[in-house]
């Protein structure tokens, strides 16, 4: 329920604080003492359209805070979770309106989106007036109510359940069934290049692997033929071993006779020869160790080729042939299994379309008691509201063509108000008065169920009074045993019903020519005198003030 409405620098409010409580709330007052800016206010809080125009003339900004407590189980508890927000201390919905036209939201001090302010408000209050598009007016939530006020949203979720598993299976048999009829389209060339691949059985990483290993031998075949060359030099027949090994034996005979002129020399040869053996050594080693087999380096280059070859061939680079080999193994399995699995999950399909089909039409038949229902209970209240002679219809076309998550219904309220005349939707073809009376008819009639937990008339008995007033009167204490009810009136019949009263009056500030709104609960003597002028005009007359009287001590049922 709204608690409290605090509002600070609106138009003609300066300063403001109203605390509401259950049951049946008036706002009554003259014309033009600032009913209207109430409730724009309020619709601002909600998150409704601001405007700069709203900000009072000599202030930059103004504000309104609605003060909430929303029951335990309310759905707006999830939604504020959802966002990150605590209720744990009520909950506080602030808007911010900037002479420029800009505003700031506000949820328990947590600045907001108006968005999710408007989600917030939507789920909190609903505002009814003769020219309100909203709440009931809406044929996208008449469904909705009717489901409400039957008791049905469990069916609902069930059939919105089936629904989706049958499109989601529905969505897998047509995604399966194109892949199948491309494979199909590509079976040849799909089974050779399988069988191609599988032949080929390329591996992750191995073209890296190939090319690193064939250029190492080619390195080392150049290697190699250097290293033979320079082997060949120092063993072969020209080697330079046999003929120093010869020098050094003949300096060797002749040594006795001057071994001052050769040993120096002979020790050099010696060394020479050495390094020569050592150099004779470590040649034969290298190339030893050099050697390969060609076939390798020839079968090596092959398989790099091969690989490469089919890679051009299939437009994908090498490190992806193994996930295209698997692929298209895949793909020649579905080929060759398709028609099994389509057939099981056509089967599927159709088992999951009759499943929804059969609770949607249990849904649609409930739909239609409920709706039966509704009709009665809301034609009962139309003759006191001076409708006796309208009727209201719960319009239903049932058809599989409608099928969708909320079963196969179109549902919308519709009204007839005279007899003869064509019924149609109740926005269209009730007028302002009949239409808001319809509304409360409604309303009424769902009570509790399908409907925020704060409701707001404004006006709805324009134009109305005697008799239909006091049945409007009724009616909204009646609702109010359900929901909180605020309704702006000027009909003495609805205020005497009330459980609280509050006089809006404009005055001067100060003495100056500037004016400003209050707002004012009045009780007792206050509210007799305030519900005579409402009889009575400017001036009220004692039989005004017993009349009065009279309307406040008759019972409200």
């Amino acid at each position: 329920m709204l608690a409290q409405l605090s509002i600070r620098d609106i138009v003609l409010i300066e300063r403001l604080d109203i605390e509401f409580s259950n049951g049946l709330s008036v706002l009554t007052g003259e014309t033009g003492a600032g009913k209207s800016i109430l409730l724009d206010s309020l619709a601002l809080a909600l998150g409704g359209r601001g405007e700069g125009a709203l900000v009072r003339n000599t202030v930059d900004e103004g504000s309104v805070t609605a003060v909430f407590d929303p029951v335990d189980g309310h759905p707006v508890h999830k939604v504020l979770s959802q966002n990150g927000i605590s209720t744990g201390d009520g909950l506080i919905l602030r808007r911010v309106q900037k002479k420029d036209g800009k505003t700031r939201a506000f949820i328990n001090d947590a600045p907001v989106s108006v968005g999710l302010m408007r989600q917030i408000g939507s789920q909190l209050v609903e505002i009814h007036g003769q020219h309100d598009d909203r709440a009931m007016l809406d044929a996208s939530t008449h469904r909705n109510l009717l489901d409400a006020h039957g008791g049905l949203e469990a069916q609902t979720i069930l059939t919105g359940n089936a629904w989706r598993s049958w499109k989601d299976a529905e969505g897998k048999l047509d995604r399966l069934k194109a892949e199948v009829e491309e494979a199909q389209r590509e079976a040849d060339y799909l089974r050779s290049s399988s069988e191609e691949l599988k032949l080929l059985a390329p591996q992750t990483g191995e073209e890296n692997k190939l090319a690193d290993q064939r250029q190492k031998m080619m390195k080392v075949e150049q290697v190699a033929t250097d290293l033979a060359e320079a082997n060949d030099t120092l063993s072969g027949n020209g080697s330079p071993v046999t003929t120093i090994s010869n020098l050094a034996r003949r300096l060797e005979r002749k040594r006795q006779q001057a071994p001052e002129l050769i040993d120096e020399t002979l020790e050099n040869l010696d060394m020479a020869l050495n390094a020569l053996y050592a150099a004779q050594n470590s040649l034969e080693t290298a190339f030893h160790e050099t050697h390969f087999d060609p076939q390798e380096l020839e079968n090596s280059e092959e398989r790099l080729f091969a690989l490469r070859a089919a890679a051009r061939k299939y437009n994908i680079a090498v490190e992806n042939l193994p996930d295209l080999a698997v692929r298209m193994a895949d793909n020649l399995a579905m080929l060759e299994d398709g028609e099994d699995r389509l057939s099981k999950l056509d089967a599927e399909v159709k088992a999951l379309k009759e499943e929804f089909f059969r609770l949607a039409n249990t849904l649609s038949g409930k739909r239609k008691e409920a709706g039966d229902v509704l009709t009665q209970s809301v034609m009962k209240e139309l003759p006191a509201l001076k409708l006796e002679l309208a009727k209201f219809i719960v319009h239903q076309e049932a058809d599989e063509a409608n099928a969708g998550p909320s079963g196969i219904d179109v549902l919308e309220f519709w009204v007839q108000t005279n007899p003869g005349s064509n019924p149609g939707a109740m926005r269209k073809v009730a007028s302002g008065g009949e239409l808001s009376r319809f509304m409360l008819a409604l309303k009424v009639a769902l009570a509790d169920r399908g409907s925020a937990p704060t409701l707001v008339f404004d006006e709805i008995d324009s134009g109305v009074g005697g008799a239909v007033a006091d049945a409007i009167g009724r009616r909204l204490a009646r609702l109010s045993d359900a929901v909180q009810v605020l309704s702006v009136t000027h009909a003495p019949q609805v205020a005497a019903k009330a459980s609280g009263h509050y006089l809006i009056a404009k005055s001067a500030v100060n003495g100056s020519e500037r004016v400003a709104t209050a707002v004012t609960p009045i009780f007792d003597e206050v509210r007799l005198e305030e519900i005579a002028r409402m009889l009575s005009g400017a001036s009220v007359t004692d039989e005004a003030r017993a009349a009065a009287e009279k309307l406040i001590n008759q019972p409200s049922v």
